[in-house]
């Protein structure tokens, strides 16, 4: 009996170890989210300005851009997937990872070669676990990502499709994110960044019109300009959405997790008191029954 008191004892005290640590790590996500999404907020005036201005040069009707430009008969696709560095954030990383097997699958099914691009740990330990191909990963700081690491994956990413499929290149680019969406809620999205799919705008939409630019030297040299900054930009805007889905969904996992080592603490507990007390109760009956043999002999 003794024994058994000393082994709830022990799983009381590693429990109450690990909720310290749970705690902690709530506390520190708690912290850094709303950094997270004010430089989410601070980054769509940018995002914006600079879509618009592409959108603006690539609704001129005689423009001719590689980057705008559709295949007609799309042989190779890239994929990049957002996961995160770190567990402890519940489905997160396993939702952007479902989410992205679908899309190739669907690009796949279309006869088309996918081409994964990897940032974060977790996406690369999900591929090299499955001994699965992929182009090229980044990792480190998911959660506070940095403009010069979205600027290597653009610049990665452009070159490869401004090469063609018949040069190795690919005619399709494709990102797989976390749109964070609130404090309770993240969904695992897929954008098309190339080829640019532009929309024309509607004369009774209600949306600002497009302004009228004059190009100097010519549309296409602007595109070339602006294009690789739009996909930095997009990149970027992903990374942030991504941080803060993951720090709210690590948020909410460690308070959880909080939540559920007080409930195993309680369970110890009861299951400790109620081993103490047959023990005691054990005692009791050996000293009285020794008691009343001694009296009756």
């Amino acid at each position: 009996m003794g024994a058994q008191i000393r082994v709830y004892r022990e799983k009381i005290a590693s429990t109450s170890s690990m909720k310290k640590i749970f705690k902690a790590m709530e506390l520190i996500a708690t912290s850094r989210i709303g950094k997270a999404r004010e430089r989410v907020q601070a980054s769509l005036p940018y995002a914006e300005a600079i879509t618009r201005a592409v959108s603006a040069v690539a609704s001129q009707d005689d423009v001719e851009h590689v980057l705008t430009q559709k295949a007609e008969n799309p042989q190779r696709a890239a994929v990049l997937i957002m996961a995160s560095d770190r567990g402890l954030a519940g489905a997160y990383s396993t939702n952007v990872l479902k989410r992205s097997e679908s899309l190739i699958a669907k690009l796949q099914g279309e006869g088309k070669e996918v081409r994964p691009y990897l940032y974060g740990r977790k996406a690369q330990a999900y591929f090299d676990f499955r001994e699965r191909e992929y182009d090229k990963v980044w990792t480190g700081k998911t959660d506070a990502p940095e403009v010069y690491t979205a600027r290597e994956i653009g610049d990665a990413l452009i070159d490869r499709f401004s090469r063609g499929a018949d040069a190795g290149g690919v005619d399709e680019l494709y990102v797989v994110h976390t749109e964070f969406q609130s404090m309770i809620r993240q969904e695992p999205v897929v954008k098309r960044l190339l080829p640019l799919a532009f929309v024309e705008q509607q004369p009774d939409s209600g949306a600002d019109p497009l302004p009228l630019y004059e190009f100097e030297p010519g549309p296409e040299a602007v595109l070339d300009a602006l294009l690789p900054r739009y996909v930095e930009s997009r990149i970027f805007a992903a990374m942030l959405e991504a941080a803060a889905s993951e720090l709210a969904a690590r948020q909410r996992a460690m308070k959880s997790a909080a939540d559920n080592a007080d409930e195993l603490i309680r369970k110890y507990t009861l299951l400790r008191n109620n081993a103490r007390q047959a023990e005691i109760t054990q005692e009791l009956t050996e000293l009285i029954g020794g008691a009343e043999a001694l009296s009756a002999s």
